[in-house]
């Protein structure tokens, strides 16, 4: 195992995020930037005025980096990923390369975030069949969803890591086996996973699944960084189709037939964007690199830290697992008046975040020790443990 990462010294790179003195245990929904992300949006500044529209070249190899990023995280090849602004982007696109007609019924769980929770109960609302499969328990998770699947389900969509509750969701692999017995689409959202969880590809299965993820969260790279890593084999023909889906015949002459790339990602491919973000992320990637902050140190980090919070909520209703191999990269416990104990302290100069009766503490590389501490003093004068 290598040096374990010094939250300490890791402070001097984040100056600009951390000049209030805020305790920022907010690292599961949005992470400091480094002081170098600012290059990245100087940088794509400077290549938009010196190049206006032909500035999109310099624009694509920072995608192609970002792309590069998330192989070096996930495996796989980085031309299988397709970049988009947010998750909810590329899972709608997904979803509408579903013969919803023929196969009209989709299988997910209880526990998934809001942004594909709501889609899939819009699409219940228009008749198509939406099995919640309930989150818990978690042990089971995968054995109940995989029985779910039958011949008339298009498609599984399920997370990784559950969002409330930093949970681990074991043997997923079954579900992709499941699916694949009545040839079934499988997507799988690791957002909670992406940087924090060393999760692989592998780890689902054999081919093909969609995976899912963004680096708002753990990777900190900021808005307008999410992508999908599309089985290379993938015939599926988008609905929801942008012009960069069939970029390389651009010059070609119009058809009736829609046509898309060569490449399975390409199809998932959308527009016109704001390349901002990419230069950010590609940024960021780079300093990761350049200081050791690969997953293995940062999960390292990452248990020691949530395990540190957890010993300090004794006494409290906690629903994140104990267990190092159970755990993602925060910790929940239910509070009364949840909202309430969020904004008493971020008056006290701690920032969290509640999903209804539920409290996160989220801790990131650069929170101390000290740190936490301090927000768990906080919070047993705030909202003291039933006794």
């Amino acid at each position: 195992m290598s040096a374990l990462l010094d939250a300490a010294s890791l402070r001097v790179h984040y100056k600009a995020f951390l000049a209030s003195g805020r305790v920022l245990l907010t690292g599961h929904s949005h992470q400091g930037w480094p002081d170098v992300a600012r290059e990245g949006v100087i940088a794509a500044w400077e290549d938009a005025a010196a190049h206006v529209d032909d500035k999109w070249g310099a624009a694509f190899a920072q995608a192609d980096a970002l792309r590069q990023g998330v192989a070096d995280r996930i495996g796989g090849a980085a031309e299988d990923v397709a970049l988009g602004a947010n998750t909810h982007e590329l899972v709608t696109r997904f979803l509408s390369a579903l013969d919803l007609g023929k196969r009209p019924r989709l299988v997910t769980t209880s526990g998934e975030f809001h942004s594909m929770d709501r889609q899939l109960r819009r699409l219940a609302e228009e008749g198509v069949e939406v099995v919640f499969v309930d989150a818990l328990p978690v042990s089971t998770l995968a054995e109940r969803l995989a029985a779910a699947v039958d011949e008339k389900t298009a498609a599984v969509l399920a997370s990784t890591v559950l969002f409330e509750t930093s949970t681990r969701v074991p043997h997923l692999a079954a579900v992709t086996a499941a699916a694949h017995r009545v040839g079934a689409q499988v997507l799988f959202d690791g957002y909670h996973a992406f940087n924090v969880v060393p999760e692989k590809l592998a780890d689902f299965g054999p081919e093909p699944f969609f995976y899912v993820a963004g680096g708002y969260k753990y990777a900190q790279w900021g808005e307008g960084c999410c992508f999908l890593r599309v089985p290379p084999t993938t015939e599926l023909r988008p609905v929801f189709t942008g012009w960069f889906s069939d970029f390389e015949h651009l010059e070609g002459p119009r058809s009736s037939a829609i046509g898309y790339g060569s490449r399975g990602a390409d199809r998932f491919a959308g527009a016109t964007y704001d390349p901002t973000s990419h230069y950010r992320g590609a940024r960021v990637c780079r300093f990761f690199d350049e200081h050791g902050l690969d997953v293995a140190r940062l999960r390292q980090l990452s248990l020691r830290q949530t395990g540190r919070i957890l010993r300090g909520l004794e006494g409290y209703d906690v629903l994140t697992p104990r267990e190092d191999a159970g755990r993602g990269g925060f910790v929940s416990l239910r509070v009364a008046q949840a909202g309430a104990v969020v904004s008493a302290l971020r008056d006290d100069g701690i920032s969290c975040d509640a999903r209804g009766d539920v409290l996160r503490f989220g801790p990131a590389p650069y929170v101390t020790d000290d740190e936490i501490d301090r927000a768990l003093e906080a919070l047993r004068r705030i909202a003291p443990a039933a006794p």
